[in-house]
């Protein structure tokens, strides 16, 4: 069993689909471990983000993940990191395919509905950095 991340964000909240993208991840037999609405501090985006601090878009980044709150799950299931990020689709969402949440509900490369941990090593700081040992079940 793993752990994965999952950040819905805000133009997955605006759009009111986070019932319908939890309820994607729990048919593939996902379990919740964590979730948690939060406010994104700058500090949190920057170590979130950090590789990609340096570069021009960052400013839009941190604006778009602080426009409203965000959930974080933590998703727990056997390879729930490949699993997430199958049915997610590619980061951006003009290709991803119908089907996928992104295909479905995204809109671009940033206004994709979700982030999602991309590897063990991610995942685990991830966890990390969006729950305290209390927070997961």
């Amino acid at each position: 069993m793993e752990t994965t991340v999952v950040l819905l964000k805000p133009d997955c909240i605006e759009k009111n689909l986070a019932g319908e993208v939890i309820k994607r991840f729990e048919g593939l037999g996902l379990r919740i471990r964590g979730c948690k609405m939060l406010s994104a501090s700058d500090a949190l985006l920057t170590d979130h983000y950090s590789h990609l601090a340096d570069k021009p878009f960052f400013p839009e980044i941190v604006a778009f993940m602080q426009s409203t709150p965000i959930i974080a799950l933590a998703l727990e299931g056997p390879d729930s990191i490949n699993l997430v990020r199958e049915n997610l689709g590619p980061t951006d969402s003009t290709i991803a395919p119908k089907g996928s949440i992104r295909g479905d509900f995204g809109s671009d490369k940033m206004r994709n509905i979700a982030h999602a941990s991309d590897s063990n090593e991610s995942a685990e700081a991830e966890i990390r950095r969006f729950f305290s040992a209390s927070d997961l079940f």
